[in-house]
């Protein structure tokens, strides 16, 4: 049985060519984006971290800083008394700066310890002001006194701007208030209300 279209030339092999690959190049066009929006959202740890347990904080220990504890002649402010970020350290604040800017996270505010280590870190990662917040600082070696720390730190989760906070910070002071443990450039997220904490790391 032949169909005969009414009204219509029939199209040529030519015009049925091009109209498949006008078709081709729409399809490739489609998948390219799409795929390249599930990649995006596959590889986007840092806002699945935060939506999974709707954090409001998210803290970061400091990069690597080789060594164990702070010299004994540390004096605040006075970064050669201090354990200073090395190369390899300030490399990985700058990667990890680069994934959070990749990302569909912006933090509402972005606080770092006192310790030129934290605020170096604050700085690598460019995403913008930082400020330095004394209820972050490190009392492993008693140079803070650890119930004012914490006391000030509670105080800030109680206050915090709507959104996500950024808290760049040292391990005990992590550990103190979510309970877990984190390595150079390693984040926690955390649920003020909930308490809840998600680990995951951006390098």
């Amino acid at each position: 049985m032949v169909i005969r279209n009414f009204g219509q030339r029939p199209y040529t092999f030519s015009q049925n060519l091009q109209l498949t690959e006008k078709l081709m190049r729409l399809l490739i066009g489609f998948f390219a984006v799409f795929f390249s929006v599930v990649s995006a959202s596959a590889e986007d740890k840092l806002s699945a971290a935060i939506a999974s347990i709707d954090a409001d904080v998210v803290f970061m220990r400091h990069a690597l800083a080789p060594g164990f504890g702070d010299p004994a002649n540390f004096a605040l402010g006075h970064c050669a008394t201090q354990r200073n970020l090395d190369n390899v350290g300030r490399k990985q604040a700058m990667e990890i700066g680069a994934e959070i800017r990749r990302s569909a996270t912006n933090f509402t505010e972005v606080l770092s310890s006192e310790w030129c280590r934290c605020n170096e870190t604050a700085e690598l990662l460019g995403l913008g002001p930082w400020g330095a917040f004394s209820g972050l600082n490190s009392f492993f070696q008693d140079f803070a006194d650890k119930d004012v720390v914490l006391k000030k730190l509670e105080q800030k989760l109680r206050q915090l701007e709507p959104g996500v906070t950024l808290m760049v910070t040292h391990q005990v002071v992590i550990t103190s208030v979510t309970g877990q443990a984190v390595g150079s450039g390693e984040f926690i997220a955390f649920n003020t209300r909930t308490k809840e904490a998600r680990k995951f790391r951006l390098d």
